[in-house]
């Protein structure tokens, strides 16, 4: 049996489906872009049939990516398959992966089939894959709760129609990880050809069990584990990439397997996949929170003066956690700061060196120093900048009064060739900010959630605030950062309408198509 454990991200399927706010196409390849870099053997970046958005996202990664291989999912009908299909044949080398449901109640409940029913068509639904790629993954949703008879049944036939890979979920996180390795144990001594798959696990962490799980399901055979950065997923998430990469690289000696995971790209990919997805990494999480590497009690602190691995059993540096904080000033070139990117990981084709110097110049005017992670906060923000942004910020001005809670706010806004000017009163600066961005874009856009938070330390530290926003029944997510937390308010508000000028763009284009269409059927 093979002592490499494959690494299959589905960070941009599974996590990406739970969001508030979907990502854009330039989004999700940012972060297919990190995924290959930080290693991953598989990554699963989308569902075509879903929508003709998430095929153009799909098919847009599988043209860019060149050393993981690309996935897209698939339910066990044809129509699925072949959308799967169509969008990953521009890639070099892909994977569909197609599954269906196998516990009694989902197959009762859900499908109202028959096991047997359920069977042939995961039969034939991965027959009908391997018309397209040699490389099919099938899923037995909910395999946790399957009665091990049937689950092996199923693994069998699924081998025997072509399947290259077998995943066996713990869909909703129920079990416990002596029962799931159990699973995993019937299934190798019983199941004749199962030496012709891997065995992969995909589970979720609804009781906190989805990498004690996983790690279970190695120790008994499983070779292949889906996760995701920072455990992003349905409901209380996904196993954990980062613990799970961690885990077999800290404990080889005990596991005895290995992974292609680069770990000192984990810090960085970590924090792409938070500020794209607008999810927090909390404080205490594993490996990549704000605490991880944090001592605070002095007997450990005593501890770590002396001998670092009395209370560390990995290193900040493992995972890419630079302890240097080199701070800038507007004196420093360009060639400092193509540096710095360098040494925190980066590659000159993450970011526009021009655009990041420009930003760097205006920021380091405002606060004097400039610090490493204001550089990364500025190449996060600047990578959802588009040169054909129509709302642009001119001028903000804000009186506010703290005696009676009203602020007026006097906007200076580009409308495409146009500056508009207005002013408005509201209960505080930032809705007085808002009011006045509303009435010179024309556009009255519904607040769901204001997000305030610092990007650094002291009291220069940016702010960055994240809003989500909903507008003809979409959701939105816009992100601001500044030195004024009313400013970065004011540039999370503006990007959301950027975003929705795009999308009305987007639907009056095939709009236009389809009049045309019909004009010409006519």
């Amino acid at each position: 049996m093979s002592d490499k454990v494959i690494i299959f991200d589905t960070t941009l399927r599974d996590g990406e489906q739970a969001l508030a706010s979907s990502l854009s196409v330039n989004e999700k390849l940012q972060i297919a872009l990190a995924l290959e870099r930080l290693g991953v053997d598989v990554m699963e970046v989308g569902f075509p049939v879903s929508s003709p958005g998430d095929f153009h996202s799909v098919q847009t990664i599988a043209r860019q990516i060149r050393h993981s291989r690309v996935c897209a999912l698939a339910r066990a009908l044809e129509k699925d398959i072949d959308a799967a299909a169509g969008a990953l044949s521009v890639a070099e080398q892909f994977r569909i992966h197609t599954f269906i449901s196998t516990s009694t109640i989902h197959v009762e409940s859900k499908l109202k089939r028959s096991f047997d029913d359920v069977l042939a068509m995961a039969v034939h639904a991965v027959k009908h894959a391997r018309r397209f790629t040699d490389d099919v993954e099938f899923s037995c949703e909910d395999a946790g709760r399957t009665p091990i008879d049937n689950l092996c049944r199923m693994v069998e036939e699924a081998i025997k129609a072509g399947a290259t890979t077998v995943n066996i979920p713990d869909t909703v996180g129920y079990t416990v990880p002596s029962e799931f390795s159990g699973i995993i144990h019937t299934l190798f001594n019983r199941v004749p050809n199962i030496d012709q798959a891997v065995i992969s696990v995909h589970c979720h962490d609804d009781l906190g069990l989805s990498v004690a799980n996983s790690i279970a399901a190695v120790q008994h055979g499983a070779r292949q584990i889906e996760c995701t950065v920072n455990g992003i997923g349905e409901r209380a998430g996904n196993c954990s990439l980062e613990e799970i990469a961690m885990i077999l690289a800290t404990r080889q000696d005990l596991l005895g397997v290995s992974t292609n995971i680069k770990a000192k790209e984990i810090h960085r990919t970590s924090q792409l996949v938070s500020q794209l997805c607008n999810m927090p990494v909390q404080a205490n999480k594993a490996i990549v929170g704000g605490n991880a590497f944090t001592h605070s009690s002095g007997i450990h602190q005593d501890g770590m003066l002396k001998a670092q691995n009395t209370y560390e059993i990995m290193t900040p540096e493992s995972i890419g956690l630079s302890r240097n904080n080199l701070n800038m000033t507007s004196r420093s070139g360009r060639h400092v700061i193509k540096h710095r990117m360098a040494e925190m990981g980066y590659q000159e084709s993450d970011f526009n060196l021009d655009t990041l110097y420009d930003d760097f110049v205006k920021l380091a005017d405002k606060k004097g120093q400039v610090f490493d992670y204001d550089l990364e906060a500025l190449v996060f923000i600047g990578a959802r900048k588009h040169s054909d942004d129509h709302f642009s910020l001119s001028q903000l001005q804000v009186n506010s009064d703290s005696k009676t809670g009203t602020a007026v706010a006097t906007v200076s806004l580009n409308c495409g060739d146009t500056v508009v000017q207005t002013c408005a009163e509201g209960i505080g600066p930032v809705d007085a900010a808002y009011k006045a961005i509303a009435e010179a874009s024309g556009r009255h856009i519904e607040l769901n959630n204001y997000k305030l938070s610092a990007k650094g330390e002291g009291q220069n530290a940016l702010g960055q605030v994240d809003i989500s926003a909903r507008y003809q029944a979409q959701n939105f997510h816009g992100v601001g950062l500044a030195t004024d937390v009313v400013e970065a308010s004011a540039q999370a508000l503006i990007h959301v309408m950027n975003l929705i000028w795009r999308a009305d763009m987007v639907a009056s284009q095939k709009q236009r198509i389809q009049e045309n269409r019909e004009m010409g059927t006519v």
